[in-house]
């Protein structure tokens, strides 16, 4: 919205800074940021009010105390979504197709997810696998037939960028590898952001660091120089993006602030579906979607815990009459949440403790695999 202002440059040429993406990502993150901290208040007394939080056992503690966060309220994820949805309007260039793709996936993600958590607040049980799935392919193949309907991406979307490759390694997958490609980076990133989603701050704190690996990303595929220099698709229009990312950062730090150990508010589905799914459409867009594997790294750790667990378990019991685990506990942050507070106990610590320890370990490694992945834009 604001961007129209740089039309009036003639008149009062210091308006020309709003034709800037750097300036309109830094403003749309801060703007973001400063959203989330007046929204947080009123809408956790809000969501208080409603009981909207956990009714009876907190079922992200995977075994431990699960009782302590009882009455946190959920669904939070609203202050993410309308936090970067209002940043990214007011800093975005208006009508732009790419940044339009990117902020109804990270909408209608957020719907769905608002719609389960809703469901498990007022009748014990959210949306079945089924009906989620459904959802979620009716999306892909609504984005899949925007992006095949136009003309600049129709023919980009069906390629297949590798990391460390120049050029696509399969210049066309077809319509339906296409289109079985799209779902599988959509469903992938949002349900491992989900599982993500299991301690104070855990899950939000990673996907700070994928959000802004992801900015930079769109800021170079947006512009020309530096996409030829680093030998990357350039993506015309794609610099906006960066803004919606830049959004998505500052709403994700806002929320942090109110998300932090011990939390007053948890994101739900509400906001792990939509964060996954945003910056999952970004990659997708920007011609980046196998990097996300090597920028959300932990979310890949998370989630490859959960099937090698399923799996192991299943394989075992057919075996051995009983079902045997590999992990203590899974997702992997519920593994170590275990062996921290039984060294905690065996030493004499706190074990309060131990929640904060592995959520900053989680981070650290969060940007260690951010920064690698941005590191490939110049690796080819």
């Amino acid at each position: 919205m604001l961007y129209w202002l740089s039309q009036f440059s003639d008149v009062f040429s210091p308006l020309r800074i709003f034709q800037y993406i750097t300036f309109r990502t830094v403003m749309a993150a801060g703007t973001a940021f400063v959203f989330s901290l007046i929204l947080g208040p009123w809408l956790i007394e809000k969501l208080r009010a409603v009981n909207f939080g956990e009714q009876c056992v907190d079922e992200r503690v995977g075994g431990l105390e699960r009782t302590a966060k009882v009455g946190t309220p959920t669904m939070g994820g609203l202050m993410i979504i309308f936090s970067t949805v209002a940043a990214t309007i007011l800093w975005a260039e208006p009508g732009n197709f790419l940044m339009l793709c990117a902020l109804s996936t990270f909408c209608f993600l957020g719907v769905l997810g608002f719609i389960d958590d809703y469901a498990k607040i007022k009748r014990s049980k959210g949306l079945s696998p089924r009906m989620k799935l459904l959802a979620q392919i009716a999306w892909t193949l609504l984005l899949f037939f925007a992006l095949c309907s136009n003309e600049e991406t129709s023919l980009r979307v069906q390629q297949l960028m590798v990391p460390f490759v120049k050029y696509p390694v399969i210049s066309s997958m077809g319509l339906l590898g296409t289109l079985v490609f799209l779902f599988l980076v959509l469903v992938g990133s949002s349900n491992a952001v989900n599982l993500t989603d299991g301690l104070d701050g855990l899950a939000i704190g990673c996907t700070n660091s994928a959000a802004a690996a992801y900015l930079v990303m769109a800021y170079v595929a947006g512009h020309f120089t530096f996409a030829e220099y680093l030998q990357v698709p350039f993506v015309k229009g794609s610099g906006e993006l960066a803004v919606f990312c830049g959004a998505l950062l500052g709403a994700g730090l806002g929320f942090l602030w109110f998300n932090c150990h011990p939390a007053r508010v948890f994101m739900g589905d509400t906001g792990s579906l939509a964060i996954g799914g945003g910056i999952a459409a970004v990659a997708i867009l920007i011609k980046q979607e196998l990097v996300l594997v090597i920028v959300g790294g932990v979310f890949v750790m998370e989630a490859a815990s959960v099937l090698m667990q399923q799996s192991w378990f299943k394989i075992t019991r057919k075996i051995y009459g009983e079902g045997r685990r590999i992990f203590r506990c899974a997702p992997l942050h519920h593994h170590f949440e275990f062996i921290a507070r039984d060294r905690a106990v065996a030493a004499g610590r706190s074990v309060g403790a131990a929640e904060n320890m592995i959520t900053i370990r989680f981070w650290i490694l969060s940007i260690i695999f951010a920064l690698i992945g941005v590191a490939t834009l110049k690796i080819r």
